[in-house]
């Protein structure tokens, strides 16, 4: 398997912390750049910004349209019909990109995967299976992939990773009830979850993008 392409911005040299950003659906790694340019994360120290691009597939629910997409979608029901076979084969080239930044010489621990809607689903059933624990999970405007399997599945070192998750409240592409029971089956699970809720439809406001930075300051803080 060839590792994804992806684009690579770091704040300063020998990045002792790294973000691993995923796009949604149609979009690319270019998309998040300027967000994740507006983090001021000056106190965590240099960090590497990763930006990987999705393959490009057929989208069942497009027509069969061909376009990036980390997994098809069958349908307007997320839960029931779910491209588990495309959501592995992903979860594998973006498993392989967190190996990669360690490396690159960045420990796990500090370490975060994040990303919105189809990128978030990708973060949470990448992160909670990841073999080393990580520093944190972020995941915006998504929800939780094969939520049946997470329990079974994910890594011992990932069963307390600390989670993120923030949704629009007027999202007309991924319900909010999807975002709030994924926010569920995460805290039954054991995981600290910061919730959060925006009057927004699906897409970032710089609201979400500010309690974004100041978690991230918080789970990559360095070790005093």
């Amino acid at each position: 398997m060839s590792l994804l392409v992806s684009i690579d911005i770091e704040t300063g040299p020998r990045p002792t912390a790294s973000i691993v950003v995923l796009h949604g659906l149609g979009a690319d790694g270019n998309d998040f750049v300027p967000l994740a340019q507006a983090l001021q994360l000056a106190p965590v120290g240099p960090v590497r910004l990763v930006f990987p691009h999705a393959p490009v597939i057929p989208v069942t629910i497009n027509n069969g349209y061909r376009m990036r997409a980390w997994y098809d979608i069958l349908g307007t029901d997320l839960q029931r019909r779910e491209d588990e076979a495309g959501l592995r084969r992903s979860m594998a080239a973006v498993d392989a990109l967190l190996v990669r930044e360690q490396e690159r010489g960045v420990a796990a621990s500090r370490t975060v995967i994040a990303g919105f809607s189809q990128g978030c689903a990708m973060a949470l059933l990448t992160g909670l299976r990841h073999a080393r624990r990580l520093a944190g999970i972020a995941g915006l405007s998504g929800y939780l992939p094969l939520a049946a399997h997470t329990a079974a599945e994910r890594s011992a070192a990932n069963a307390q990773v600390p989670v993120f998750l923030g949704h629009g409240q007027h999202d007309d592409i991924v319900d909010i009830s999807r975002g709030r029971a994924s926010r569920d089956a995460l805290v039954a699970l054991g995981h600290a979850v910061q919730w959060h809720e925006y009057p927004i439809a699906h897409t970032v406001s710089m609201d979400e993008v500010a309690d974004l930075q100041a978690w991230l300051l918080q789970v990559l803080a360095p070790a005093s």
